[in-house]
């Protein structure tokens, strides 16, 4: 296990905490980074209440990740957004080992995407009224539906009829998307990834929910799909923006997710040359942004 320690002003701790769980931090933690001098901040609230402040005027905070590289790609990835401008990384080290399997399987239980479709850990049996479900266990790839992004994608989903459609799951992580487009009906699927640790827990993962799909790195996407899926974050949407609309076949679907509210209308701006991007669905300060190509 490795720790991710960052230094962040008050006012962008619950956007970097967001997006530490986005990238699938095991767990993430708020200090106070002055604790134990002269600057030492109280922050304390009614019992039962929420913290008065999302923390302190300089917080600490930290993430765990399994291997030291997802922690690093973690570092990696917050230094492009906006919000990281005035947060900086202190270190990334070792953490002494610890019963992880029991503590990561307490944190994790059967997620409801709808009443009758949830993901399940394999820890756990489906509910009685999973008349559909995927199992899947956190580990390093991204995508375990806990996060608001991936439940929102897997809503999208679940709502729609994907007999004949041909799927392209851009940014894979799990797998999770391109299972749940398998469960709900479609048969040609590609999953990829830059990570190969990603392309290997969506083979692993298919396998287990005995769904059917292609998993590879990005040079396997070609041509054209009637659903275009990307769970990444808001930086590389944008830069991938006219690639991904080039895999969007006229009246196909392009989704997209990792989009804080206020990226809103940047993310619009990038896909406007191609698209009409909309928000189709709002959760916990991120959103959900489609657009029907013409």
């Amino acid at each position: 296990m490795f720790e991710l320690k960052l230094l962040v002003p008050q006012d962008h701790v619950e956007s970097v905490s967001d997006a530490l769980e986005a990238l699938d931090a095991l767990s993430v933690s708020v200090e106070d980074a002055d604790a134990h001098t002269d600057a030492e901040q109280a922050l304390f609230g009614e019992p039962g209440m929420p913290a008065p402040l999302p923390g302190w005027n300089r917080s600490r905070i930290n993430a765990l990740f399994g291997e030291q590289e997802a922690a690093k790609e973690a570092a990696a990835l917050l230094t492009l957004q906006d919000f990281f401008v005035q947060c900086s990384v202190i270190a990334i080290a070792p953490v002494a080992d610890q019963d992880w399997v029991r503590l990561t399987q307490s944190q994790f239980t059967p997620v409801e995407i709808t009443p009758s479709f949830w993901i399940v850990p394999t820890w756990h049996e489906p509910p009685e009224q999973a008349l559909v479900s995927l199992r899947l266990d956190p580990g390093l790839a991204f995508g375990t539906g806990t996060h608001p992004t991936t439940r929102m994608c897997l809503r999208w989903v679940a709502q729609r009829e994907l007999h004949g459609y041909r799927v392209l799951d851009y940014g894979c992580g799990s797998g999770i998307l391109a299972m749940a487009a398998s469960k709900f009906g479609a048969s040609n699927i590609d999953a990829v990834d830059i990570d190969d640790a990603a392309v290997q827990a969506t083979v692993a993962n298919a396998s287990v929910n005995n769904t059917r799909l292609m998993a590879g790195l990005p040079d396997l996407a070609n041509g054209e799909y009637a659903l275009v899926m990307a769970n990444i974050l808001a930086t590389p949407l944008k830069v991938l923006a006219p690639l991904l609309c080039a895999h969007v076949q006229i009246g196909g679907d392009l989704i997209l997710a990792g989009i804080l509210s206020r990226q809103t209308e940047e993310l619009k701006a990038a896909y406007a040359p191609y698209v009409a991007l909309r928000v189709l669905d709002e959760q916990e300060g991120w959103v959900l942004m489609g657009a029907h190509k013409h």
